[in-house]
Parts: C-alpha cells; sequence; structure tokens
C-alpha cells in the first residue's frame, strides 16, 4: 500500500497527493485592535523588551473533570521546567500572574469576534461560555487558557467549492517565548491576554498550495474590517495535516503563509514514510507486542572515547547511557523528510523532554557520520549482548535526564510499531518540522468557574453586521466589475480606504481605476522611495481627491501634490498645480522651441520627447501629457 515514494516538493503534483490521502485544514489566530486585554483592563499591545522584575513559578497537571489527566500535561510535567516570566509594570497586572479573578470580557474585543464570525457567514451562538483550556508548557502563567466558541458553521468560497469554517473562538494571547534551554524557559509577558480569535477550518484542503491560498484568504477576509492587528507576530497559523492511514499533525505557530506549502508537503511525507517504517518493521516481525529494548549505563565501558561531545559529558562526570533496539539495524537511517531521519524523531523527544537541549545529544550505531570508531562500537555491542540486526542509541546527560531520555528513546521507537503518534509539532526555518509537544486530547478543556455564561442578542449581531464591510470575495468580484486594476484588489480591499473608494467613485464619479491606483499604488510609489506616507491618511486623500472632483487640479497632479504636501503639510499648497490655461501652455511651449535649439539631438524620432520633457519642467502637474502633445504637434505644423 506504502509503496509509493514521495518526489522533491516541486515535482509533486495534485495526482501524487490525492494518491497519499493529503488533507488538512486551518487554526488562524488573529489579535484583536483593541486598546484593552481581553479578561482585565491593562493596555494591548505595548511590546517592549524592558522589565521590572523576574517570577519563577512550577507546572503541575490536574484532573478534568471526569478526573483524567491530559497526556500533554503530563509530558510537560516530567520536563521539570523551571518557568521564568518577565514583567513589565505597564503590561499586566495581579490577574495575569492568577493572583485575581478576571475582570468581566472585553465587549470591543466580543463584538469583533463577532464581526469577524459574521464575515465567515457563520452563526453567533446566543450565549457564550468561558471554558479553560490547559496549557503546562508555562505560556500563560495561570496554566490555562481563557477561551470561549463565539461562531459555528461558516463557509469560505474557493475555487469551485466552499471550505467549511468549523468554529470561531475568542480567546486570550500566550506569552512570548525568550529562549528554552535546558529546564529554564523564559518568557516576555507584554503579549499575555490580548484579545484574539481563532478560525477554525475543516480538513478540507487537497494540496499543500491550497492550504496557503486559504490561509491567505482567511487573512484578508479579516483584514477587510479594519478590526485586526497586522504586522510582525499578529497573525500566526496552526496547520493540521494528515495522509491516508495517518493522523491528524498540528503543525504550530507558522509565522509566515509562504511557507506553508514546504511545511504541510513535508508533514505529509514525514507521515508517509513513518507509515513505510511500520510496514518494514512488520516485515522483521517486531509489533508492539514483539518490541524489544534493553538499557544499560555505560558511563564506565568509554574510558578514552574519541568522539568530542562524550569527552565533553565524561570530563563533566555526566552519564552516558545506552538503549538497544533490538531488529532496528539501520532504521534509525530511515528518511521522514527531507534531509531528515528517524533518528531525528528520537532526538527532538529526549531534546525536548529530557531537556538535553543542546545538539547532538544522541548518536547511534546507524550513523554515516563521524562519532565513535568501529572498534568502540563493536565493544560498547558485546557488552550490552547487541547484535548485527540491532540498533545502540547513546545518550548523555545527569543520573535524572539520562534516565528520562532513555526511557523517551524507548517510547518513540516503540511507537514507530504503531506508525505516527498525535503530536503538536513545530515549524522550522527549513521548511521541515520538530517535535513540540504530545498532542492535547479533550481532557485539557474545562468550565471556568469564575466568569458567567454572557447572553447575545440578535439586536447586537445586527448591528454589528450592519456596519460591516462585503467579505473577501464579494469585494473582489465587486472590484473585478468596475475595472479595479488586479493588483490593486486585494490592497484596496484590506486598507481602510474602502468607504473612501466607494464615496469618490459612486458620489463623485471618479474613474475607479483612477482612484484605486492613486489610494494604493500612489502610496506604495512614495513608500519606495523611501516617504512615510502615514501623513497621507483618509482625510488627507479626501481632501486631494475632491480637489480632482471640483477640477481644481488635474490627475498629473495627484503624485506632486503628496509629495508637495508631506514636505509643507498643508493642502493650500495645491495651487502650484493649478491647471494652465491655454496662453500660458502657448507660451511655456514656445519657451521649449527656443531651448531645443541648444540641444544636440542624435535621433530625429526623439526630438518630441525632449521637447515635451522641457515642457513638463516647467508644468508639472498642471496639463496633461495627452494634451501636451496634441498641442505640440500643432505648433510643428504651424
Amino acid at each position: 500500500m506504502y509503496d509509493f515514494i514521495f518526489k522533491p516538493f516541486n515535482e509533486m503534483t495534485e495526482a501524487d497527493y490525492e494518491r497519499v490521502g493529503f488533507k488538512s485544514g486551518l487554526e488562524i489566530h488573529q489579535q484583536l485592535l483593541t486598546d484593552k486585554k481581553l479578561f482585565c483592563r491593562c493596555p494591548a499591545r505595548i511590546y517592549s523588551d524592558k522589565y521590572d522584575a523576574e517570577i519563577l513559578r512550577h507546572m503541575r497537571p490536574t484532573l478534568s473533570e471526569l478526573g483524567e489527566y491530559d497526556g500533554t500535561a503530563l509530558m510537560e510535567f516530567k520536563t521539570k521546567k523551571n518557568i521564568i516570566y518577565r514583567i513589565n509594570r505597564e503590561t499586566v497586572c495581579t490577574y495575569e500572574m492568577d493572583d485575581t479573578p478576571p475582570f468581566l470580557i472585553n465587549e470591543e474585543a466580543l463584538d469583533i469576534g463577532i464581526a469577524v464570525g459574521l464575515m465567515f457567514k457563520c452563526k453567533i451562538v446566543d450565549e457564550i461560555h468561558i471554558a479553560r483550556k490547559q496549557y503546562l508548557d508555562g505560556s500563560i502563567p495561570t496554566g490555562f487558557q481563557r477561551t470561549s466558541i463565539i461562531a459555528l458553521d461558516g463557509k469560505i468560497p474557493y475555487k469551485n467549492r466552499e471550505i467549511n469554517v468549523v468554529q470561531i473562538s475568542i480567546e486570550e494571547d500566550a506569552c512570548r517565548e525568550v529562549s528554552d534551554i535546558g529546564h529554564e524557559r523564559i518568557y516576555k509577558t507584554d503579549r499575555l491576554g490580548m484579545p484574539l480569535v481563532e478560525t477554525v477550518t475543516a480538513p478540507e484542503m487537497k494540496t499543500p498550495v491550497e492550504v496557503a491560498e486559504v490561509a491567505q484568504i482567511c487573512r484578508f477576509n479579516v483584514r477587510t474590517t479594519g478590526l485586526v492587528r497586522t504586522g510582525i507576530g499578529a497573525a500566526r497559523e496552526d496547520v493540521n495535516v494528515s495522509v491516508t492511514g495517518g493522523t491528524r499533525i498540528e503543525i504550530k505557530g507558522v509565522s509566515q503563509i509562504k511557507n506553508i506549502p514546504l511545511l504541510t508537503y513535508n508533514e505529509a511525507m514525514r507521515q508517509w514514510n513513518l507509515l513505510r517504517l511500520r510496514e518494514e518493521l512488520l516485515k522483521r516481525g517486531i509489533t508492539t507486542d514483539t518490541f524489544k529494548a534493553t538499557k544499560h549505563d555505560i558511563t564506565k565501558l568509554l574510558k578514552n572515547p574519541h568522539y568530542q561531545p562524550i569527552v565533553n559529558a565524561i570530563q563533566n562526570g555526566l552519564k552516558i547511557k545506552c538503549v538497544v533496539l533490538k531488529g532496528f539495524y539501520d532504521l534509525l537511517h530511515w528518511q521522514t523528510q527531507t534531509d531528515t531521519y528517524f533518528s531525528k524523531e528520537i532526538s527532538d523527544r529526549v531534546r525536548v523532554i529530557a531537556c538535553l537541549t543542546s545538539i547532538p545529544n544522541i548518536i547511534h550505531s546507524d550513523s554515516k557520520g563521524e562519532t565513535l570508531t568501529s572498534s568502540e562500537w563493536h565493544s560498547i555491542k558485546k557488552v550490552v549482548n547487541a547484535t548485527d540486526d540491532d540498533t545502540v542509541v547513546i545518550v548523555w546527560g545527569d543520573e535524572r535526564d539520562s534516565t528520562t531520555a532513555v526511557e523517551e528513546i524507548i517510547i518513540r521507537a516503540r511507537e514507530a510499531t504503531i506508525g505516527i503518534p498525535s503530536e503538536t509539532r513545530q515549524a522550522l526555518r527549513d521548511g521541515t518540522n520538530g517535535f513540540e509537544r504530545i498532542l492535547p486530547g479533550p481532557q485539557r478543556m474545562y468550565p471556568d468557574t469564575d466568569l458567567p455564561p454572557k447572553n447575545i442578542p440578535q439586536e447586537r449581531v445586527n448591528k454589528i453586521q450592519s456596519d460591516l464591510p462585503k467579505p473577501l470575495w464579494a469585494l473582489e468580484k465587486y472590484y473585478r466589475s468596475i475595472g479595479v486594476p488586479e493588483d490593486c484588489i486585494i490592497p484596496l480591499a484590506i486598507s481602510n480606504s474602502k468607504k473612501l473608494f466607494e464615496l469618490t467613485v459612486n458620489d463623485w464619479k471618479l474613474e475607479p481605476k483612477l482612484v484605486s491606483v492613486v489610494l494604493v499604488q500612489f502610496r506604495k510609489r512614495l513608500k519606495r522611495e523611501g516617504v512615510n506616507v502615514d501623513f497621507l491618511d483618509e482625510n488627507i486623500m479626501q481632501q486631494i481627491l475632491k480637489l480632482l472632483k471640483d477640477k481644481k487640479i488635474l490627475k498629473s497632479a495627484i503624485l506632486p501634490l503628496m509629495r508637495k504636501f508631506r514636505e509643507t503639510k498643508n493642502i493650500e499648497c495645491y495651487k502650484e498645480f493649478t491647471p494652465l490655461s491655454d496662453e500660458e501652455i502657448d507660451r511655456i511651449i514656445d519657451k521649449a522651441f527656443i531651448e531645443i535649439k541648444n540641444i544636440k539631438i542624435f535621433k530625429p524620432e526623439n526630438y518630441h520627447n525632449v521637447l515635451a520633457s522641457l515642457v513638463m519642467k516647467n508644468a508639472v502637474g498642471r496639463i496633461e501629457a495627452g494634451k501636451l502633445i496634441e498641442l505640440i504637434n500643432k505648433k510643428i505644423e504651424k
């Protein structure tokens, strides 16, 4: 069944992804544009590296309502991390540190969350219930995130079908990680508690490119509201991927949509290759029931090793331990992702759970590179009774961490007989991914007893709906139909200039193509020139376009006027660009005819252009090019 071998990323086809049963869904987290946080009244979005104090915490799992522990919580507890929070008194209060109860939910944030739900054609719930979602990685000091479902059953038009939106939730943002080394993890708390919405789609994307395209639609659709934050870190995607025979794997924290295709390709490849690995183990007679592994302390055996990391470990008094994986010969060199092998699956578990974060943290007898000498491997195998059919994995650390490490090596190797363990994985820069934690289960969620349910009356929903723009796909269709240039459609749809565009086009009857170019392309052109365009707010742009409507300036004057306004900060500077009378133009052309006599023109066909440029240097923005050429031609005929 698993005879298909993944091709390089750029050679994969839709038929290839269909063959492996690729499917993917999205969880998109988008910060909301509010002044305050979600459950306290601290200011939102004041990022700073400055901190006034540090707080140390240790996380412990709690039982769910059914008396069960969440697997992720238990895994995080095994790491024995010291969690350090850097506190800035301007951005956090006692609520974030779990010393006081929450305030009631931020009504502004709730309105924006409802607006986002309506933009995806969702049904808004009539009553919200706040729940707690456990996070024992330390990213939230309370150990849980407050969250609530606010909308269900939405739709995203895509190609010739619709992608279903399962739900939209409103929740608190987490801390920003500073570092994670050994048993110490450090967080900044400036982002903590900021309101965001999570949009969850059904796993209905069939190729990696489709996943990225739907993510872009979701991103731009919420931005059309003008109610969400933009910039680095304001939106983050979690991508769920599976293949036939596999399981849902969540790739966390994808910060750039352009990275999604390669990331999802590599995850599909990883799952497929792990399924092929399971088939290979089965051929060797290794199943979950027949799996065998032994563990050994070989510290005293390695007296004078040649491998420097182990030399350093011995010098630092660390323990050297090994695991014998029976029948696993050459399988740690089994490819999983691009230039990535099964040994990394094991190394990641050791890094994350045993906190042996210095890489390399394991070596193995399947290694093709320089580690121990062949005689050293031979001596170790002899002592631990390993045969040529076995693989030996060596790890080093203090007594506690090395003991945890060998247990995790055995656990991950045994999981290979099952296929694909349910995991949350971290997006890496090279397009591959690494283990982050066990995939959370339903045990992590339980009701929040600090906050009451909140009714959402239909009148509130109707009012929010009445103030919303059309969704992205409707705006695209409309803009395209009235002649807006293709490269202006999305930028215009997600800008704050939509109402100004409608005013100038529908009421003032200005040309849609011209207005969209002014509002989008002219601003971009000034940015490329190094001009800060923040001064060109909607009020100023409206004044400039009104001058055009009232025929006080010409189209050609708009860009020069925008530049001039930056210098003067006075809209009256438009008077420098008032249209020239025919008599004034005639005098300027006559002057140009005199000047051109002193210019050597090598190609006769360039005569008109040179003459026009001489005229325009004295009439920038005050005459349209078409009319100028017409008048020059008439002069030449005379």
